[in-house]
């Protein structure tokens, strides 16, 4: 599962624009130029989700829209917002993820924290337990 937001900009009569991500409301920053908007872009959307998750706060799934502002968040949030809303899709809570993967909760329960680095090895176990695979691309 790819997570893509897609990100509105609004150009501002005074200069600069306006970012907005429809799908997490919080989201919300600006730039000078487009340059400045599209790195802010990315960071208040990686901060918006990696608080989401250290909060325990749902992780919507991006709506599909049409545009050509895409942005994914990083490796981390990605992954822990992948591995949440496929919980919440699956009627699963991290128990359940703990028991298939014959571990702790509380081991489990840091897949959740986003000030934490998974190996990959956990992530593989923890796909797996969701009945997914673990992919990673460089693009």
């Amino acid at each position: 599962m790819k997570i893509e937001f897609s990100a509105l900009f609004e150009p501002q009569k005074e200069g600069g624009f306006t970012v907005t991500f429809p799908d997490i409301p919080e989201a919300i920053t600006e730039g000078d130029t487009m340059e400045e908007a599209i790195f802010n872009a990315q960071e208040i959307l990686t901060g918006c989700l990696e608080q989401r998750i250290e909060d325990s706060e749902n992780i919507p799934l991006p709506e599909v829209r049409k545009g050509k502002h895409f942005y994914s968040v990083s490796p981390s949030a990605a992954v822990q917002s992948a591995i949440l809303v496929r919980l919440s899709k699956n009627g699963k809570s991290l128990a359940d993820i703990a028991r298939a993967l014959g571990t702790s909760w509380p081991a489990v329960q840091r897949l959740e924290n986003p000030k934490h680095s998974p190996t990959l090895k956990q992530l593989e176990r923890a796909a797996a337990a969701l009945g997914k695979r673990l992919i990673l691309s460089f693009e």
